[in-house]
């Protein structure tokens, strides 16, 4: 039997601290419900566990080491669990509706952690306020934890696609923005709450001009925390359908720049602006988005049971296809109203996600892209085998290792995806409340953290349809899809332990 390779005391250190700093997020819902008279005990019950529980795991015995590679993907992997178990208690303390039940509760947070979106709630007026905001705090600092463990923990593992970020910015080193990668972390930081601060004062100044009338500071707040993060929480049932045109347009802008590199935009805003205009990868996301657009435009405007005019169907086409892409998962329509053919071109975008370095979720842009550049190297190559043709994005060479991992993460996707349909297909035949393609969608949905599916999982549904049972594994599908399958996987080799 081998030694432990692997400094445990080091990751749960890590771990422990995080799970401190989690007590600061927990006082801004407890503060909303001291302010509207509801209940404290869900909020001081979640805040002195994850005081306990991290205070214990920073005084273990021993002295914790350097966290090196085997540490962070432990700690990475620990972290994301531990604080959706945290996130979730404030739903079951609660003890309403369908989330006093500590699969559901889990559920939640799980889908608000990983910018998910995807719900169990079947009646939002029996949660309070402060209740409803903790979702959308949750997916807040889900966007903005997957920003700063891309950047600065995952970059230095060659994970998470964090490898792809040396191409794409064209800079030698991501961690080499600024001197230290703590500076780069806060840089980041700093960069997604003033995003967030922006669409707080673009919504809520919509209000008080008279042009959003139910998009008050709290709503304001709400939808600017789920946006940024490409999130899709909303404490309305309609999602972002319930609020006027004007609303839907302007949350656009705020999607697609969540779903951008937030490297690029560091770059842009600091004088650099063709670092992202030239990047090849942009090009090719918002060129998904445009053409995603145009089809489902068309397959509104050709479809005799939708009666929108020239702007609706423009609106609703573009902000569903956006929301689908970045991840966000946001509805300005219920969509399982339209043709088979819009809902097939929604369920392909499923797939393709916004860019790497960004809060966004599924595949990423970038990995399609290289994809394809590989595809027609192998097209080229094969009739001229004494050709040497590399792979450039941007004008950057894509190392060979790069294009090997990204083969191997489109080959893990597909093969989950596949396992993922069979399971729901065989746990829904129970109940017989599940059809193949609301299984495809729910499957493509949680694992690649997108929010909404088809059927009774559409954009104004639940997953409460789904078996209880489905509905555990896809906490741990959330879970693994978000961090991106290596640091989970990895942890149950031998070799990672003793090796």
């Amino acid at each position: 039997m081998g030694y432990v390779r692997v400094d445990w005391r080091a990751s749960l250190d890590l771990t422990g601290r995080v799970l401190i700093y989690l007590a600061g997020p927990l006082s801004f819902p407890l503060a909303l419900a001291v302010y509207y008279g509801e209940a404290l005990v869900p909020f001081l019950s979640a805040i002195a566990v994850t005081l306990l529980v991290g205070l214990v795991m920073r005084k273990l015995p021993g002295d914790p080491g350097d966290l090196g590679p085997r540490e962070a993907f432990l700690a990475v992997s620990l972290i994301w669990l531990l604080v959706a178990t945290v996130g979730a208690i404030p739903f079951y303390v609660a003890g309403t509706g369908i989330l006093s039940h500590p699969v559901d509760a889990m559920f939640e947070a799980m889908s608000g952690l990983t910018t998910t979106g995807a719900t169990v709630l079947l009646d939002f007026s029996v949660h309070s306020k402060s209740i409803l905001m903790w979702r959308q705090v949750l997916q807040w600092l889900g966007g903005l934890g997957i920003l700063i463990l891309v950047t600065a923990v995952l970059s230095e593992l060659g994970v998470g696609g964090a490898q792809l970020m040396e191409t794409e910015t064209q800079t030698r080193n991501v961690n080499k923005l600024t001197p230290r990668i703590s500076e780069t972390a806060q840089l980041l930081w700093s960069l997604y709450v003033a995003l967030t601060a922006l669409a707080i004062a673009v919504y809520y100044g919509l209000h008080l001009v008279g042009l959003a009338p139910n998009m008050g500071l709290y709503n304001a707040v709400a939808h600017a925390f789920t946006s940024v993060s490409t999130a899709g929480f909303s404490p309305e049932p309609d999602s972002v359908g319930a609020f006027t045109p004007i609303v839907q347009w302007a949350v656009i802008p705020f999607m697609l720049v969540g779903s951008t590199s937030f490297v690029l935009l560091y770059f842009a805003i600091n004088g650099e602006p063709m670092r992202l205009l030239r990047n090849e990868e942009f090009h090719f996301y918002l060129g998904v988005v445009g053409v995603g657009t145009g089809l489902v435009a068309a397959s509104i405007l050709f479809d005799p049971s939708t009666n929108y005019g020239a702007e609706e169907t423009i609106r609703h086409a573009l902000f569903n296809v956006a929301s689908i892409v970045t991840t966000t998962g946001y509805a300005s329509a219920d969509f399982e109203l339209w043709s088979p053919a819009a809902k097939h071109v929604l369920f392909l975008s499923m797939f393709i996600g916004g860019m790497a370095g960004s809060t966004t979720c599924s595949i990423k842009s970038l990995r399609w892209l290289v994809a394809v550049k590989t595809l027609k190297r192998v097209l080229f190559t094969s009739i001229h085998p004494e050709a040497v043709r590399l792979v450039r994005i941007s004008g950057n060479t894509v190392d060979e290792e790069v294009i090997r991992d990204i083969f191997t993460y489109l080959l893990l996707s597909l093969i989950a995806f596949f396992l993922l349909t069979v399971f729901i297909v065989v746990d829904g035949a129970r109940t017989g409340t599940v059809t193949e393609f609301e299984a495809l969608s729910g499957a493509a949905s949680t694992l690649l953290n997108i929010g909404p599916a088809f059927g009774d999982a559409g954009p104004y549904g639940t997953y409460a349809s789904y078996p209880r049972t489905t509905r555990f594994a896809m906490i741990f599908v959330m879970w693994i899809g978000r961090i991106e399958f290596i640091p989970v996987l990895v942890l149950f080799t031998k070799a990672f332990w003793t090796s």
